[in-house]
């Protein structure tokens, strides 16, 4: 009887070992899933944040075709 209670005891233990890690494991798993989906929410948001910005400050300039090419062809021009 004795052994059979340690054991049980023993086997308790082991099991509660056991689920303390797999919910640490899990809680870690949440945390990092937390972490990425903010930060992807963040790049999301940031992003279209700075295309309105961009886009509410344009120049009459932006409107032709080249007006942002770094390298200008030989026959660039202003829409004349």
């Amino acid at each position: 009887m004795k052994v059979s209670r340690s054991l049980r005891k023993l086997g308790d233990q082991i099991g509660d070992l056991t689920e303390s890690r797999e919910s640490h494991v899990l809680r870690t798993v949440g945390w990092v899933s937390a972490g990425l989906t903010a930060l992807a929410l963040g790049v999301i948001v940031g992003r279209e944040i700075r295309q309105r910005y961009k886009f509410n400050r344009r120049t009459p300039y932006d409107f032709y075709a080249h007006s942002g090419d770094q390298i200008q062809d030989v026959d660039f021009g202003v829409g004349i």
